[in-house]
Formats: structure tokens, sequence, C-alpha cells
């Protein structure tokens, strides 16, 4: 069995910490330039163009490209040859997140007590991580942080089997239109139909990590986040709210089986500035 000490680990997650805030992904990086080109509005044009320049000047200057350094928000492939060692995996996330948003000068966001005290807890912990255990002797580590305004206008909402594809279409443009330009727009779009209450929130979250411009490999569900995206970009919202045909760069779909008496939809909301960075060890 392969070994893995939580020293790598936690050097690892600081790095990751840091990079994910300061360099945009390739992918979201060609979506935002490609709406650029065709944004009808001369307003949400120039306002591209800031988004642009933005993202440049953080990774020439080496610094966050936003303000909201976001929660720390993790999954993770665990391989199930692997023997983590020196310590506990969990603590050495937290650690690295620590270390990370300390030496990043990341601003910490997270407040320990939700409803009464809320006092900053200082250093970003505790994360939130997901697990996934799978075959091999691998850990795979994605680090998406998510901004508190774009999360703010998640939502989720409990169908009936029979509101069906049309029930799905309405929930996602009610949603974006209330939205407004609270999230930031450009935004993309993450949708969870299935599962029970916490599965489909947790793979409306997952779907923001897929490429954007990867389809997803269902037809029917493919033609539905083309049409969605379709109908967001029709609302005028455009970018940052100040009108315009780019409100959303991407509407991407996870499904997972549900009960005959359900239907759960869950919307999952991402900026622009689509932050996540990958690493496996």
């Amino acid at each position: 069995m392969r070994e893995i000490h939580i020293d790598e680990i936690i050097s690892a997650v600081e790095k990751l910490c840091i990079d994910a805030n300061i360099i945009l992904p390739d992918d979201v990086k060609r979506e935002i330039n490609k709406y650029y080109e065709t944004e009808s509005s001369p307003l949400g044009k120039e306002v591209l163009k800031d988004i642009i320049k933005n993202y440049k000047i953080a990774e020439e200057k080496n610094i966050p490209i936003c303000q909201d350094t976001g929660f720390a928000v993790f999954f993770v492939k665990l391989g199930q040859d692997l023997k983590i060692v020196g310590g506990n995996l969990t603590d050495a996330i937290n650690e690295g997140v620590r270390r990370g948003y300390k030496n990043g000068y990341l601003r910490k966001s997270i407040v320990n007590d939700p409803l009464i005290h809320r006092k900053n807890t200082g250093d970003n912990t505790p994360a939130i991580v997901h697990y996934e255990i799978v075959p091999g002797d691998k850990l795979q580590i994605t680090f998406a942080p998510k901004g508190g305004g774009s999360e703010n206008m998640s939502a989720l909402r409990m169908l009936k089997p029979a509101d069906g594809v049309e029930g799905v279409k309405k929930f996602v443009l009610e949603t974006v239109d209330k939205a407004g330009s609270n999230p930031c727009p450009p935004i993309i779009i993450g949708v969870g139909i299935g599962g029970t209450i916490e599965v489909a929130t947790l793979i409306a979250k997952k779907a923001l990590l897929r490429p954007i411009g990867q389809p997803h490999p269902q037809p029917e569900i493919a033609e539905l986040e083309k049409e969605l995206l379709n109908e967001v970009n029709k609302l005028g919202i455009g970018p940052q709210g100040f009108g315009g045909t780019t409100t959303a760069l991407a509407v991407h779909i996870e499904t997972f089986p549900a009960h005959i008496a359900s239907l759960p939809v869950a919307i999952n909301i991402q900026c622009h500035v689509a932050r996540h960075k990958e690493i496996e060890l």
C-alpha cells in the first residue's frame, strides 16, 4: 500500500489556495473573450473588457482576481489503496487552507457561528470537504473557492415529477432573473437534478467544475443545457447587470437517480470568477 505524509498534502493545499485565487482557468478565460466579441451592448462590452483586464492584472501582479476569496470548498477523491500517514487528512486540508490564506494574503471570510455571534475564525477554516473513495493509490484534490455573492443567489426546489422539463426550465429562469446583478454576471449555472435534497445541491455545485464547452454526455440533457443558456442570455441582465446579451457563460446540468415521487432540483450559481484548480498526489 502506497503512503503519503500529511506534510505533502498541507503544502499542496496551501499552493492550491493561492494559485486558484489568482489564476482563472483557461476555459473560463476563453469563454469571457468569446462573449466579449459577440456582446451587442456597448456598455456590456466595456464591462467584459474590464473583466478581461482584471484577470490579466491578477496574473501579472500575482494578486487575487476578486476580493472575495471564498469559502474553501474541496472535492477529494481518495484512492482505497492509499494510506495517509502523520495525521488526519481533514486536519491536513484545513492546515493547508490556514497557511494558504495567510501566506497568499487572501481574505478570511468565515464566521464560526452563522447566526448569533458571527465571529471570524481568522484563517478561513473550516473548509468544506466532500470525499469520494475510488480505486487506486492516488489522492486527487480539487479546490473551488466559492464567493458569498453568487452562493447567496443559489436555490433549491422540490418539484413534482409531473413538472418535468418545463418545470426545471421555469425554475432556472426564475432563479437567474431574480438574482439579477447580485452574483456578478456573466455567470455559470450549475443545475443538479435528482437524488435527495442534499444530493441535488451537491451535484449542482460539482456541475460548476465541468470545463465550459464540454456538454453533458446524454444528448437530451446537452440540448437542454444549450436551450437554457440561450434563454438565460435573452433575459437582458448582461455583464454585471448593466444589460446586454451575456448573462451566462454556460449552463451545466448533472443528474442522479430519483425516487418515483420526487424531482428535486438545485441551482448553484457561480460568478464570472469561476475559480477552481486540481492536483493529484
